[in-house]
């Protein structure tokens, strides 16, 4: 790694901590040339799957697009911010975990509903209705029974 301060190639690790509850690690350093020390992050660069939408277009994955759906979905209720960012990376890291380079839109409309599901029951049943299309009340009602089960 080059030196902030004097641009020389040579550094040293002095110390190294995990942080960002381990998904980050902390490196200390201690430029050789001048002596300077100066702190570095590094993070995983993990790739997200393009998404398959319906009509075959292809996309990448857009985290905001989840969050929002997430967000509508769970709008004034009683969920925590902590809560949906934890939802919205156990998502993003089922979606990883399949190992895919795609993975189809439903797929990921699927890991939203059981994470709803868990989360809070009405916003289950907000996404579901708009999701699934539900097209009347049976419907509603259909989907309000399973949960009940």
């Amino acid at each position: 790694m080059h030196c902030p301060f004097c641009g020389a190639n040579d550094t040293k690790v002095i110390d190294s901590r995990l942080v960002a509850d381990g998904h980050q690690v902390r490196r200390r350093r201690q430029c050789l040339a001048c002596n300077e020390r100066y702190t570095t992050f590094e993070t995983a660069e993990l790739v997200m799957p393009r998404v398959i939408k319906t009509d075959g277009n292809r996309d990448s994955f857009n985290e905001d697009k989840l969050r929002g759906g997430i967000q509508r979905a769970l709008e004034k209720r009683p969920v925590s911010a902590d809560d949906i960012e934890r939802a919205i990376n156990t998502i993003k890291s089922r979606l990883r975990a399949t190992g895919e380079r795609e993975v189809p839109s439903d797929m990921i409309g699927n890991l939203v509903m059981e994470a709803l599901k868990e989360l809070d029951k009405v916003a289950y049943i907000r996404f579901a209705s708009v999701y699934r299309s539900f097209e009347d009340i049976r419907e509603f009602g259909e989907e309000i029974a399973k949960l009940e089960k």
